[in-house]
């Protein structure tokens, strides 16, 4: 039994290169229950990251009380973090919403039933529809946590019932970047690489990515090889000195820590040095890849002392890190929100894509790209169209893409708002602001604290103009403001799939029953549905499914002949031990381990998705423009000069602020806030400095503090860290208000938002908000009552530990770690996959592994 706060990433497998990842299985059950106890266990995956581990339920007595790793499954082998372990089911007994809510007279929100509430959605649906504004008036702002068949159905709803444009999700927030740059560099969405390429590579850079918190148990991967005979060297881009940056200085790698907003000049460099010293696979650039001289053009300049200058960073550290990209003989890279979030997003994360492509490594093992997603179904966001881009990676400015989807819905072309680009989310909300948009449904998030410049948000939900729908397992502080809530079935509930970052489709099957009469988001919606009587042009009703797997099911049809193709999978398929990374189809019918195996990439102009954009301003190029380029299956190596950002420090505000996350919370703690085990380990907000920066302050260990921007201000107490100096770190999760049961804050009390500070600036082609690049000013304002309740265990730990108790989670955190005997799952090949270099045209699957 392990304490798994205290040890996040549980004990080391280590192994060689080239082998098995070994099986370990993680398991945590209610004090009150034992192993013999439990009713049956169901088949699932965790949702608090997006990592994908696949995971069964335990339920006793009709309730959930533990879960435990599959040891079958591809993705974790068995593994879970601590999110996993203790957050994923233990809220299920706490204050859920069971009834919906409506406003009354006095402007309360007050119980009501379901066709009450309902009728009041569609009566102001259909008023509005019936205004100039028509379908424009209505907006959608969905989540990264939902199922794909929510999602789908959604995307039916919105585009071809009510021809709306105004679709979006917190995804934008998280994981459009990602999405962004495999659009420009190789046509369309979709990971190229795969987890399994830990096994295999040589190093591992890391842009942006603390993945020791972010994605636990992909660390756990990588801590299996560092702890191994032969470890991969890693790079970390990070400006704190998080794990990984202390994984790479133990393997001989290089820890970069640049100021916030200064990542494209760094990648410039790092390009730059590749290029002028050679570390190229000529043959490769020349046969598949466009843009070559435009790049080596563009980044001539930045030598090492230049990209020192701006990111500061030591000149020597920037040569070391280009040096093991130039001569490893395989990769692995991934990239999170120290880029997505930050200035020149879309053009750093490309430039990620750019050293793969220069070098030829994509497509084999230990050679692969990892454009990470930040939620744990952002990527089927993304592909079913709830998000913005049109379902199954189809492209907006494509007639014959358009005329398609028409088709398989069986409606008019022009219901399909595709007369512009798709309205991003920080347009959905500035539509609300200025009145345009008159309903606004918001599902699964929580955006009163995760978007930026919160005053302007709570500003824009109290408008009396705006219809606002919310719909949730708890009364989130959004929900407050919402003129309807809708009690929704959470995570065990409900059924669906949902798909991780390196493709792989996993079964959620329902273990429960949700809570009084909560409904998931999918009954929901087709209620809504219903209601206003959607029909195609045979005056059919236009959505044709009335549960998941009949979604599922339509969904596959969509996805037929698309890289995102679902064809060969089937929920029967998907409870075969593992889940499969798509495409799944006839020529794969196990699953496709890696994209581009053979360099041909989905940039065809009647392939592609986009057809693509300027990396500086954001100006799309026309198809003509685009099929002048002649790419046919080229992947584009995408340039842009480093600018500075918006907004940097000065004399008013010194200081960069840089927002983020900690191993123990997900987004705004809706789910995590309500275990006690992850709320113990970390209760509050805190405000992170550099000792260089406190000292100068002249303050210490859990001093309260000030952080004040040009757009508003929250307090919290010091954690003297590890960071460098000159940047100010505040984790994003803790909200205006608190959850009940935490630590007691209320209306009223000091704001301890990081998003209060935030500013509302976006990249030009993610259309990304900036939240690693606000100024700001510190100002003491309390002496110390004790240490401040950061962390110990990562990358909060104090830079001085005397005094402050270390981060633990006792017995009733106890998890059991069991070693596995069977052989540990490992990926399959097509028999004409002949593993050889790219261009041999084999593709490598991922097998579902042995049967429970």
């Amino acid at each position: 039994m392990t304490d798994r706060i205290a040890d996040i990433w549980g004990t080391r497998t280590p192994h060689e290169k080239d082998t098995p990842w070994p099986v370990r299985v993680d398991s945590h059950l209610d004090s009150s229950v034992t192993e013999q106890d439990v009713d049956r266990w169901v088949q699932s995956a965790c949702v608090l990251c997006s990592n994908g581990c696949g995971c069964d339920i335990a339920v006793k007595d009709g309730r959930m009380v533990g879960v435990r790793g599959r040891a079958t499954d591809t993705v974790n082998h068995g593994r879970l973090g601590p999110k996993g372990l203790y957050g994923s089911w233990q809220w299920n007994r706490t204050d859920r919403l069971t009834r919906p809510l409506v406003r009354d007279a006095g402007g309360n929100l007050v119980e009501t039933d379901w066709d009450t509430a309902m009728d009041r959605i569609v009566e102001r649906s259909r008023q509005l529809l019936a205004t100039d504004a028509g379908a424009l008036s209505h907006g959608f702002y969905t989540s990264g946590q939902l199922f794909l068949e929510e999602y789908y159905t959604l995307g039916v709803i919105g585009k071809a019932g009510l021809g709306t444009p105004h679709m979006d999700g917190n995804t934008r927030l998280c994981t459009a970047t990602a999405a962004a740059a495999m659009k420009e560099s190789f046509g369309s969405d979709g990971q190229p690489g795969s987890y399994s390429d830990i096994e295999a590579t040589d190093a591992v850079f890391l842009y942006g990515h603390n993945m020791a918190e972010t994605q636990t148990v992909l660390w756990m991967r990588i801590l299996d090889r560092v702890h191994g005979p032969t470890p991969p060297r890693i790079v970390a881009v990070d400006p704190r000195t998080t794990p990984v940056a202390e994984a790479a200085r133990a393997t001989g790698g290089v820890h970069l820590a640049p100021l916030p907003g200064t990542n494209q000049a760094l990648m410039n460099a790092l390009v730059r040095e590749v290029i002028h010293h050679g570390w190229l696979d000529e043959e490769y650039i020349a046969a598949h890849t466009l843009g070559f001289d435009e790049l080596r053009s563009t980044v001539g300049p930045y030598t090492p002392e230049h990209a020192a200058e701006i990111c500061r960073v030591p000149a020597d550290d920037i040569r070391r890190a280009a040096e093991i990209f130039g001569t490893s003989e395989r990769v692995l890279s991934t990239v999170l929100q120290g880029f997505y979030q930050s200035h020149q997003a879309t053009a750093a994360s490309c430039a990620v894509n750019n050293l793969h492509l220069l070098r030829g490594l994509l497509g084999r093992p230990g050679c692969g790209i990892l454009q990470m997603n930040g939620q744990p179904t952002a990527q089927n966001n993304r592909e079913c169209g709830a998000d913005g881009d049109l379902p199954a990676f189809r492209n907006w400015d494509n007639p014959d893409h358009v005329r398609e989807l028409a088709e398989l819905w069986n409606v008019d072309p022009l219901t399909i708002p595709h007369w512009s680009p798709p309205t991003h989310a920080l347009q959905i909300w500035r539509y609300c602001e200025q009145g345009s948009i008159g309903l606004l449904w918001i599902a699964g998030t929580n955006p009163a604290v995760s978007m930026p410049d919160l005053p302007r948000i709570r500003r824009i939900l109290q408008q009396d103009s705006l219809f606002t729908v919310v719909q949730d397992g708890f009364l989130t502080e959004t929900a407050r403001y919402a003129d309807v809530v809708l009690p929704a079935a959470l995570w065990g509930e409900k059924q669906g799939t949902f798909t991780n970052v390196d493709r792989t489709v996993h079964l959620s099957d329902q273990a429960i029953e949700p809570p009084g009469e909560a409904r998931s988001d999918l009954d929901i919606w087709l209620d809504y549905a219903r209601r206003m009587d959607f029909r195609d042009r045979d005056g059919a009703p236009l959505v044709k499914w009335s549960d998941p797997e009949g979604a599922f099911e339509a969904w596959k049809e969509c996805t037929r002949g698309r890289l995102v193709d679902y064809t060969g999978l089937s929920y029967d398929k998907l409870r075969g031990g593992t889940g499969i990374p798509w495409p799944v189809n006839e020529e794969a019918p196990e699953g496709t381990e890696r994209l581009y195996s053979d360099a041909q990439f989905a940039t065809h102009p009647d392939v592609c998705e986009t057809y693509g954009h300027d990396l500086l301003t954001g100006g799309a190029l026309s198809e003509q423009e685009y099929r002048a380029l002649r790419p046919d299956g080229r992947a584009f190596l995408k340039a842009a000069a480093y600018v500075p950002p918006p907004e940097g420090p000065g004399e008013e505000y010194p200081f960069v602020l840089s927002t983020g996350r900690t191993v123990y919370h997900f987004h705004t703690r809706t789910k995590t806030g309500r275990s006690r085990s992850l709320r113990r380990a970390a209760p509050g907000v805190w405000v992170e400095l550099s000792a260089g920066d406190a000292a100068r302050l002249a303050v210490g260990e859990g001093d309260v503090v000030r952080v004040e921007s040009r757009r508003g201000a929250m307090q919290g107490p010091v954690r003297i860290g590890r960071g460098r100096d000159g940047v100010v770190f505040v984790p994003f999760h803790y909200g205006y208000w608190d959850q009940p049961g935490t630590d007691g804050a209320a209306p009223g009390d000091a704001p301890r938002a990081a998003n209060e500070l935030t500013l509302t600036e976006w990249d030009p082609v993610s259309k990304q908000p900036m939240f690693k690049t606000a100024a700001v000013k510190v100002t003491k304002i309390a002496d110390a009552t004790g240490p401040s309740p950061a962390p110990t265990t990562a990358a909060s730990a104090p830079a001085d530990p005397t005094g402050v108790p270390p981060t633990v989670g006792g017995p009733e955190a106890d998890v059991r770690e069991q070693p596995y005997a069977a052989e540990p799952p490992q990926p399959a090949r097509q028999p004409e996959d002949s593993g050889e270099q790219p261009g041999s045209g084999g593709a490598t699957t991922s097998a579902t592994g042995p049967k429970d």
